[in-house]
């Protein structure tokens, strides 16, 4: 269904493709032992022009459970981009030792520039503040697993809401799906950008409200997804200091939210959840990026149309 297609944003994938990944997700949580040598023979390539930990230990992890194996690189300077090497040359000089390339990039449209320079599958592992997809998969795995589904939910996100591009995905990614409204919990310089606001929120018709409050809130929500401030986004260290602590979820406030509301946070976290927040049964957040190494062994299994052949169900 999905052999040999890229994934650079949410929409890339319909509806019924993404059930259909899921399914498999859930197939491979259930029986992870099926699924040991899918990928025995591919080689999976991860350039990361950025730092990442969960993301680039994620892809690999998922590869190597699949039986693949992972060539690439953490950090620009160890490659060749160092002398100067384009992307477009980059990605179709690994096209000649990998079956499938991963690309994290601080440039918005890096990793389209990937995709359209080669006829391997390319995944977007996030371009500067723009879009992360993967993420965004991990994030309706975990939400469909733990609630059962997408329709009817009001979704608070809190924090970073310019900068963050798990948000603007995820945003993307739930507004085609029935009853959902949103509250965009941030301070007045950390507010969604317009494209965010007037081309998915207002021209789709889903209820939102932008806030600054978040203790307002907590009592109507179904799900609340934590952000950091992102002080590498920042050109200005006085303004990320000033910002970085506005939001701070603790157990106090956590008694304010319904019994099954569910916390999300697409890590790393810094200080915006308190510890003692994670002994908490609705902290989902450890669970969601345990998610999202199997939702990946599903993108990968699909993109290299390995999900029927070599696999038995």
């Amino acid at each position: 269904m999905l052999e040999g297609r890229s994934l650079l944003e949410p929409m890339d994938f319909s509806a019924e493709e993404l059930e259909y990944l899921f399914t498999l997700a859930d197939k491979i949580i259930d029986s992870p032992e099926k699924f040991q040598k899918s990928c025995e023979g591919k080689l999976l390539a991860t350039l990361f022009y950025e730092p990442s930990t969960r993301t680039r230990f994620s892809f690999e992890a998922a590869m190597l459970r699949l039986g693949g194996q992972v060539i690439g690189f953490s950090e620009p300077n160890s490659s060749s981009v160092a002398k100067g090497e384009s992307i477009a040359d980059t990605i179709r000089t690994v096209a000649c030792y990998a079956d499938m390339a991963v690309m994290r990039h601080p440039k918005e449209g890096a990793p389209k520039v990937a995709a359209q320079s080669t006829n391997m599958p390319v995944v977007n592992a996030g371009d500067g503040g723009h879009q992360h997809p993967t993420q965004t998969l991990t994030d309706l795995l975990t939400i469909r697993r733990e609630k059962g589904g997408f329709q009817d939910l009001k979704i608070g996100i809190c924090g970073d809401l310019k900068f963050g591009r798990t948000v603007h995905s995820l945003i993307k990614a739930l507004s085609r799906y029935e009853n959902v409204s949103f509250v965009l919990i941030s301070p007045e310089e950390l507010k969604i950008p317009d494209y965010v606001r007037k081309e998915i929120l207002v021209k789709n018709k889903i209820p939102f409200k932008e806030i600054e409050s978040m203790q307002e809130v907590l009592p109507e929500l179904d799900i609340l997804y934590m952000t950091r401030v992102q002080r590498e986004r920042f050109f200005n260290e006085e303004d990320y200091i000033r910002l970085k602590d506005r939001y701070i979820l603790d157990m106090a406030k956590m008694k304010l939210a319904k019994e099954d509301m569910m916390v999300l946070h697409p890590l790393p976290r810094v200080n915006e959840i308190a510890a003692e927040v994670d002994q908490d049964p609705r902290a989902m957040y450890f669970k969601q990026a345990k998610y999202g190494m199997f939702v990946r062994m599903a993108l990968i299994m699909s993109l290299l149309g390995v999900d029927k052949e070599g696999t038995k169900w």
